[in-house]
């Protein structure tokens, strides 16, 4: 097993792409700033209940936690999603328009989603965890350049597959980061590459996606028009102990 960091210098931090979460134990990840990413629809969702105002989302990896926070108080709202769909019981999944201001303003949100959540649970020992989407892209990017360590973006994928979005959207973090101080690994590389194809019709290339098919054989896709925005919002969630809150920059 060959450790990733190995090609990183001590002088020149590194810019790496994690392309599926079962790919983690090849990195030493307590070594790196960790930006998790699930653009259908975990991160864009938890983004802009940040944005919104919620006052914490608590990302939990089984449905049964989540559940649990019910004898925890009428304060938690509930939120469950599995293969994309709502689980039966909760409040709600994660749908970005269930993160609206007059839903979560003030609220804290216990979620557990089919990808998202697993891969940020799987990389709770780096340095520090913040969460990336489309709608927060520019001020991550602004953010990520004044970071002086290893940078590694973890596409949650489906199911620890690889997948088109997530990977996609590491690219235009990649790009926006190009001439800083970070040095790019290859899987890096490729994702900004496949992001230069895409970047003029994001909608229009990731619509042959597996999950776009997925959602539209639900009926949401609004959904995936909607995880497409840029530069919606500014808030970067950031994980503090067991909650994502506001990142104060």
């Amino acid at each position: 097993m060959v450790d990733q960091t190995n090609s990183l210098t001590q002088s020149q931090p590194g810019l790496a792409v994690c392309l599926t979460p079962a790919l983690l134990p090849l990195y030493k990840v307590e070594d790196y700033v960790v930006v998790v990413i699930d653009i259908f629809r975990a991160t864009t969702s938890i983004c802009y209940g940040i944005e919104n105002g919620a006052e914490a989302i608590i990302p939990v990896s089984q449905v049964e936690e989540c559940a649990a926070y019910r004898e925890k108080g009428l304060s938690y709202l509930l939120a469950a999603e599995r293969d994309g769909q709502v689980v039966a019981g909760f409040d709600f999944g994660n749908s970005p328009f269930s993160y609206t201001a007059d839903k979560v303003a003030g609220k804290t949100v216990v979620l557990t989603t089919t990808n998202g959540t697993h891969a940020l649970h799987l990389s709770r020992s780096a340095k520090q965890i913040v969460l990336g989407s489309f709608l927060n892209l520019t001020a991550l990017c602004n953010w990520l350049k004044d970071q002086h360590e290893n940078i590694l973006l973890v596409c949650s994928g489906w199911k620890n597959n690889f997948n088109l979005e997530d990977t996609l959207f590491a690219g235009a973090i990649v790009e926006q980061l190009k001439g800083s101080v970070h040095r790019t690994d290859d899987p890096a590389i490729a994702a900004n590459d496949l992001y230069q194809l895409a970047k003029n019709d994001l909608a229009g290339y990731l619509s042959k996606t597996s999950h776009s098919e997925r959602l539209k054989q639900l009926g949401i896709e609004k959904d995936i028009a909607f995880c497409l925005n840029v530069d919606l919002t500014t808030a970067i969630p950031v994980l503090l102990g067991e909650k994502l809150v506001k990142l104060s920059v």
